[in-house]
């Protein structure tokens, strides 16, 4: 089959938008991608234009997706490439999709931890995220989120240092 497989860097430009569905989970999100380019003129590097693409992602992916990604955050997506053109009101709009069959944190700009999923999760053992409200600004929305994840990471930590508690086993002494 012949089909466009894209493999697109940017930045998360809206919050995830999650769905259980009777076909398994879905999430979509606006993903921005901007050209840089270096000017010689100026001697700096420019901004060019500015793409914007939806991502879905299906399934498992929907899940990971709904636990991990939030405004902001810079992401690798690769996946189908799909072109869509409608008629609104008498104008004809063009959209740029992407169903994603990868998703991951661009690494050149930050760091990560990763988790692996455990089998058999569901979207509600995952912290539910509140439908993104479009008023909102974007970055009040981020920095709510960040602070549900560093308390999310602050409890893993505790319950892994737990953990470590209870494995270490105690040498038995020799009294003489």
């Amino acid at each position: 089959m012949n089909e466009t497989t894209v493999c697109v860097v940017g930045n998360v430009a809206t919050q995830p938008v999650f769905r259980e569905t009777a076909t398994g989970a879905s999430a979509r999100f606006r993903l921005a991608v901007t050209q840089r380019y270096w000017d010689r003129e100026k001697n700096a590097w420019t901004d060019g234009h500015t793409n914007f693409f939806t991502v879905w992602a299906n399934r498992a992916l929907a899940t990971n997706v709904q636990a991990s990604v939030s405004v902001g955050e810079p992401l690798v997506v690769r996946g189908r490439l799909k072109v869509r053109s409608e008629m609104r009101d008498g104008q004809s709009w063009t959209g740029a999709d992407i169903e994603a069959t990868a998703i991951g944190h661009d690494l050149a700009r930050g760091t990560a931890a990763f988790r692996r999923a455990q089998r058999g999760e569901t979207p509600s053992e995952t912290p539910a995220r509140p439908e993104p409200s479009w008023e909102t600004e974007p970055t009040a929305q981020a920095a709510e989120t960040a602070q549900q994840q560093q308390g999310q990471r602050e409890q893993q930590g505790q319950q892994e240092q737990r953990g470590q508690r209870r494995k270490q086993v105690q040498e038995p002494v020799l009294v003489t």
